[in-house]
């Protein structure tokens, strides 16, 4: 039976052919490849990058406002974007009050854009093989 497991884990560990397939593996900023990018993936950070491709620029309280989260939450998740290059943050006051504006970076739009396509090719794969089990 010990055989049989370390078979069995030697068979799993052994490579695979690379799929042409989109997959949901992390990714970094900027590849061009079948993986998900695990930035922008984060439901946070999907809508603070949705929002801004909707708008120029959005404030901290604007956003916040939209996405429905705390403060904390917002700003780990807006710092991660803008490390990533994703979205570009401008700190300035106005009447003495702090105020932080957010804007889509072009690398920011363009993670986006490839996010959307990889998410409607997963799409397409799941309604072609939900229509071949039907026929």
């Amino acid at each position: 039976m010990a055989a049989d497991r370390s078979a069995a884990r030697r068979a799993s560990s052994a490579p695979s052919a690379p799929s042409t397939e989109p997959s949901l593996t992390s990714s970094g900023a900027g590849r061009g490849s079948a993986e998900l990018d695990r930035i922008i993936h984060d439901r946070i950070r999907l809508g603070i990058v949705s929002a801004l491709a909707a708008a120029p620029t959005l404030t901290f309280i604007e956003l916040r406002t939209i996405l429905g989260t705390t403060d904390g939450n917002l700003s780990v998740h807006a710092r991660k974007l803008e490390d990533a290059g994703y979205v570009a943050c401008t700190k300035s006051f106005e009447a003495r009050v702090p105020r932080t504006e957010y804007q889509l970076t072009p690398e920011g739009k363009a993670a986006l854009e490839r996010y959307l396509s990889h998410m409607e090719d997963l799409i397409r794969i799941v309604k072609s093989s939900e229509s071949g089990e039907e026929g």
